[in-house]
């Protein structure tokens, strides 16, 4: 699979035009990278959607936009990717609100959990990062549909030391915390690309673009390894990581930035991805396997029961 290269380089948020009319929903939008990414969205004028599984925290989170940038175009959906039944519900109620997205952002992930599963008995991280995302665009693709809008896919440079485990999927024997956290990113840029090459066949107007933070200061390395693995981060964190305001940036580009052009994969480019400067990213030779996208979508439609762009 070909990953389109645009020539962006050092791309900051004050290229943005004017937002004013379009909508962005956003997974995860109340803390860390989707929160700075709907910051910015929001301060150039955007309708901006926060999803998220917590209520209270999605609600401090919008009145804390609101305080900001006033004005009321700033709304909140509750969603728990770990559960198909909360997908299906949180999809329902923005199709009922009859909202035109230009830009549906899968933002929310975790990492390294211990062992579990979710309600749907999938491995969490999987389950989470992939399979939620995947129902969660299926039921809201004529929303973007009629925007001619994106969606944007957030993975991780931990892609790159992912393998898909099409013959053990939910990692029900072997389970590693870090090897279950690169397949579910692995899986992300796959289906990210895979999504562009059905969209291309079907001639449709909707583009898929990819992006990941780099090494972002976040609660993610916090609050999902256990806690030899959090202490590292906490140190590593102060050492390496960029602010979340900075690993926003690709975020950004791929939702509403006019360079971004489905197939496109944003990160930073500088210290091996981990930060610097927002560019086109490097791809891994297993992302861009045809045959793994085509594979990976079929066994998706088969464990959430729904078919798409088939």
């Amino acid at each position: 699979m070909v990953v389109v290269k645009t020539g962006v380089a050092n791309w900051q948020a004050d290229r943005l035009a004017d937002l004013s009319g379009k909508s962005y929903v956003i997974t995860g939008g109340n803390s860390g990278i989707g929160f700075e990414a709907a910051r910015i969205l929001a301060g150039r004028g955007g309708h901006v959607i926060i999803a998220a599984r917590n209520p209270e925290k999605a609600g401090a989170a919008a009145d804390a936009l609101r305080r900001e940038h006033g004005g009321d175009n700033i709304a909140t959906v509750q969603l728990d990717l770990a559960s198909l039944a909360s997908v299906r519900s949180a999809a329902a109620e923005l199709k009922d609100s009859g909202v035109k997205i230009d830009a549906l952002i899968n933002n929310a992930g975790i990492m390294q959990t211990p062992k579990s599963q979710t309600q749907d008995g999938f491995e969490t991280q999987f389950g989470t990062n992939h399979l939620g995302h995947f129902l969660w665009t299926a039921l809201l693709f004529d929303q973007v549909a009629a925007a001619q809008g994106r969606i944007v896919t957030v993975s991780s440079i931990a892609h790159r030391y992912g393998r898909i485990r099409f013959n053990n999927l939910m990692m029900s024997s072997g389970y590693d915390a870090m090897q279950a956290y690169c397949q579910s990113k692995l899986a992300n840029l796959v289906f990210a690309l895979e999504l562009h090459r059905r969209l291309k066949a079907s001639n449709s107007a909707v583009a898929s673009i990819a992006c990941h933070p780099g090494y972002s200061n976040t609660a993610l390395q916090s609050t999902g390894p256990a806690a030899l693995m959090a202490a590292i981060y906490s140190v590593t964190n102060v050492l390496f990581a960029q602010s979340a305001k900075r690993g926003c940036l690709p975020t950004v580009l791929s939702a509403a930035g006019t360079e971004a052009v489905s197939g496109a994969y944003f990160g930073p480019t500088g210290l091996r991805e981990l930060k610097g400067p927002v560019g086109d990213a490097a791809v891994s030779r297993a992302a861009r396997n045809d045959e793994t996208g085509k594979r990976l979508w079929e066994v998706s439609e088969q464990l959430v029961d729904h078919s798409w762009l088939s």
